[in-house]
Formats: C-alpha cells, sequence, structure tokens
C-alpha cells in the first residue's frame, strides 16, 4: 500500500517495459519505497507479473498498452499522458538476435535491422516522444548494458547485441548535448548497466540474480536525481567507460 507516513508529495515513475524481467523487478523495488508507478506492457501480453504487483499496490500502479516498436501506440501513450509530469521517466528495453554467438558478417540483414530498431532507436523515440511529460529536472534514464562500452570490450562475442547497445548510448550522447545546449542543461540522464543478471535474456548461467541487481540499480537511479547531465553507471553506481 503507499506510504502514508509523509506529508511529501508520493513521486512517480514512467517505466517503459515493466512486464516481466528486470523492468518487472524495478517496477516492484519502486512501489516497495513508496513510489507510484506507471508501467507498460506489449499489447497481446496477456496477463503479466506488473498485474500481479497490481494486485497489491492497486493505488500505487498503473498499467499502459506499449510495444515501443509502434510509432502508433507511443503517440497514442503520448496523448494519453500530455497532462501528466512524471519525477523520471526510464526505458527498459532490450533483447537478443536469435543466434548471439553469431559474427557481424554472419549476422543477416533482418535480425540486424530488427535488433538496431528495438535496441537503440526504439528507446530514443520514446524519450524524444515523451520527455515533455518529465518534469524539468526529472531523471530520464534508460537500460543499456556493459556490452555497450567500446573500451572495455576486449574478449567480442555477441557483437549484434553489443553494437546496438554502443548505438544507444551514442544516441544518448547527442540527446544529452543537445538538452545541455538548447532545452534544459539541469536535467539528470543516465544510462544504467545493470550487469550479467539471469534473465530471459541474460540466461541461467548470468553472474548476478535480480534481486543482487536492481535494488542496488534503482538506488544509484534515485541517487542522479539532481545530478544534471549525463552518466553511464552500473548497478552499484561505478562509471562505465564509453
Amino acid at each position: 500500500m503507499p506510504n502514508t507516513t509523509s506529508n511529501t508529495p508520493t513521486k512517480t515513475i514512467l517505466l517503459i517495459g515493466a512486464s516481466r524481467g528486470l523492468g518487472h523487478a524495478m517496477a516492484a523495488e519502486f512501489l516497495k519505497k513508496g513510489w507510484n508507478v506507471v508501467g507498460t506492457v506489449r499489447d497481446g501480453s496477456g496477463h503479466t507479473l506488473l498485474h500481479d504487483l497490481q494486485a497489491h499496490y492497486q493505488n500505487q500502479l498503473e498499467i499502459e498498452i506499449l510495444d515501443i516498436c509502434k510509432p502508433d501506440q507511443l503517440c497514442a501513450l503520448h496523448q494519453r499522458l500530455s497532462d501528466r509530469k512524471f519525477d523520471i521517466l526510464f526505458v527498459n528495453a532490450g533483447t537478443a538476435n536469435p543466434d548471439p554467438n553469431q559474427t557481424i558478417g554472419e549476422i543477416s540483414t533482418k535480425d540486424f535491422t530488427d535488433l538496431m530498431i528495438t535496441n537503440a532507436l526504439s528507446p530514443m523515440r520514446v524519450i524524444e516522444t515523451l520527455k515533455a511529460c518529465v518534469a524539468p529536472i526529472g531523471t530520464i534514464g534508460v537500460m543499456s548494458s556493459g556490452q555497450g562500452s567500446i573500451a572495455n570490450n576486449e574478449t567480442g562475442l555477441r557483437e549484434l547485441y553489443r553494437g546496438t547497445k554502443a548505438a544507444l548510448n551514442m544516441f544518448m550522447r547527442s540527446f544529452a548535448a543537445r538538452e545541455a545546449a538548447n532545452a534544459n542543461p539541469s536535467r539528470p540522464l543516465c544510462v544504467m548497466a545493470p550487469g550479467w543478471v539471469k534473465t530471459d535474456l541474460g540466461g541461467p548461467d548470468a553472474r548476478l540474480t535480480i534481486n543482487e541487481s536492481i535494488p542496488s540499480l534503482v538506488t544509484v537511479l534515485l541517487e542522479k536525481n539532481g545530478k544534471p547531465g549525463l552518466e553511464y553507471l552500473d548497478y552499484l553506481g561505478r562509471t562505465v567507460p564509453w
């Protein structure tokens, strides 16, 4: 239930991609901290883990429909939320190509295009479209990956996934430069690396459980509030080299 022990107005996060995995865990963590959450699920998802959370946090959790790869749904969501201001917008999106072991020369054009649209283009479209729904000093963040670091890539592997996350990081740097120069230099921005986590994407051999990653990641995200500019941070708050 909502935290009613304080006179401080309840803050709200707009969490894109919250039906399962890291996004669902983030929603749960923010709810535990007394935040309101507006979380999105894809159309046709049916009953999700986010719906299970709603049964326990009816007054704190709203569920919206969005497939980030469908611009018409994004425009419709923007219209529904246009009169609201959120304290945080966080875009959690990411997938892998069918065979992540393929080298970049082996990947089909379709797989390349599909993954780049899902992991890089669509998250930025969300941010560009919904940034007006975020309070002027509110935080905008996106889930990237440590594998998006060019400087840290000494092993190769998961080449297309790495490339899409590196592209996402670059697009966020461009967005941050525009915000600083033309719009809102005080805006906190962050690119988050959650670590290698046991999820459908991370697989069973991953080093971290969701509970070892997400509570710390949420703490880092909250500590970013009020700190202008873009940072690339891991789930423990350490700076990741671009």
